[in-house]
């Protein structure tokens, strides 16, 4: 069976108009995400630290803490890979998450906030804010999407290595627009086959096809009953951190311990996890488990020993998001990703202008139906976003003003140029 130019035309603008708010918001929550680090270190102060040639204790770093949250918890230890952040110490205390900042190099403690910039667009990123997993899928499923809007656009696209530095102007803003949209498209190829197989491995990972989820994800060890101290023990201070770092570091030779998870109760390991010789793999790849009574080692995992599944999956984080090669490979991927996402908006743009002429005599609108269901969409999104800034990490109030503005920004913008703008042009001609 034939399939026409018409056919793939069809299928790749059915998604990028039927699906273009959430489209684009998954692209673009993306592309801030792989400099959200970046973003902390410009918008909050505390976050900040001069790189040193010593690190500071980890003991000493636990200390300071101690002094001003002497009845938290910490869950995770989490050391960013650029050295220029603090440490980032997920507090638990009277059941609410907090983050705070330690320097890794003074082991002073600078600063507290419910949320950071990272972790808003991650999760926004990654789930939508919508809970029971629907918003996992819902974001997977659009690495499926990406790529068939990619298959589609090629296959209608004839010869288009011929059209790699083709841009047409002077012919009216339909044409340029269609160039542009193809051009970009174009040297974006091979960004969105990376997003879109790296989106379907995590796809495939979550859904547990053919139990790969259970495999790259082994459950940590629990420590037998007979090894627990009392309930009342607060691990967070009972643990010799540094001891533990070297531990580690004796089991996996040239280990960098980066973040480490925290026990929360007596039958929980102490995990340390950091990066070693082998290139692209995330911190997770090399770990060791360590029963933090006794400073023994319970279980260990190299990067350089592991199955050829767990090396795709500890290899995606980096690849999808770009921080496998530090600042540089971030910027880069930044660039690319914000082509993309700008491909979303062209595309609605294209034929949101192309049907408003053919409806220009009923006076229709331009999106139709979809443009409601789109807009619903986006309100259950901004329903569970709320509820979660408010009940999970408790945010202050000016946040809220804050990230309330950048959506009223993008709302306003989406019905200027999409309805007034592109309404009023075509009214006019």
């Amino acid at each position: 069976m034939k399939f026409s130019k018409k056919f793939f035309f069809n299928i790749h603008s059915w998604i990028g108009i039927r699906l273009s708010i959430l489209f684009f918001i998954v692209c673009f929550s993306g592309t801030l995400a792989t400099l959200s680090h970046e973003m902390d270190w410009l918008f909050n102060p505390e976050m900040r630290a001069t790189p040193k040639k010593e690190l500071a204790s980890r003991n000493l770093i636990v200390s300071n803490f101690k002094k001003l949250y002497p009845n938290a918890k910490v869950q995770l230890w989490m050391r960013p890979n650029e050295p220029y952040l603090c440490d980032i110490l997920y507090k638990i205390e009277n059941e609410n998450l907090s983050y705070v900042f330690a320097n890794r190099y003074t082991g002073k403690i600078q600063g507290e906030s419910a949320l950071t910039v990272q972790r808003f667009f991650r999760d926004l990123h990654y789930y939508l804010f919508i809970p029971f997993q629907i918003g996992n899928f819902v974001v997977l499923f659009f690495g499926f999407m990406l790529l068939i809007s990619l298959i589609t656009a090629i296959c209608f696209y004839k010869k288009w290595w011929h059209k790699l530095f083709e841009l047409q102007t002077g012919k009216g803003a339909l044409v340029f627009f269609r160039s542009i949209h193809r051009l970009v498209g174009l040297w974006s190829i091979p960004f969105c086959l990376l997003f879109s197989i790296t989106g379907i491995w995590y796809f495939i990972e979550r859904a547990n096809v053919a139990g790969i989820g259970e495999q790259v994800n082994p459950r940590p060890p629990q420590l037998s009953d007979t090894e627990e101290t009392e309930l009342s023990v607060n691990l967070t201070y009972a643990i010799d951190y540094d001891k533990a770092v070297l531990i580690a570091q004796k089991e996996i030779p040239g280990l960098v311990a980066g973040n480490m998870y925290v026990p929360q109760k007596a039958t929980d390991v102490l995990g340390v996890i950091g990066k070693s010789n082998v290139p692209l793999v995330r911190q997770r790849a090399n770990r060791v488990l360590i029963n933090p009574r006794t400073n023994t080692v319970v279980s260990s995992q190299k990067a350089s020993e592991i199955s050829t599944a767990m090396w795709i999956n500890d290899s995606v984080d980096p690849l999808h998001f770009g921080y496998w090669g530090g600042l540089l490979t971030k910027c880069i991927w930044f660039i690319f990703g914000c082509g993309i996402s700008s491909l979303v908006l062209s595309g609605i743009w294209i034929t949101c202008k192309r049907k408003s002429i053919k409806r220009k005599k009923n006076n229709q609108p331009i999106m139709g139906q979809w443009r409601f269901i789109n807009w619903g969409l986006f309100g259950v999104l901004m329903s569970c976003m709320y509820w979660a800034l408010l009940t999970k990490y408790h945010v202050s109030f000016s946040a809220i003003i804050y990230i309330s503005l950048g959506w009223s920004i993008f709302i306003f913008l989406s019905w200027y140029i999409f309805e007034y703008r592109l309404k009023k042009a075509v009214y006019k001609a």
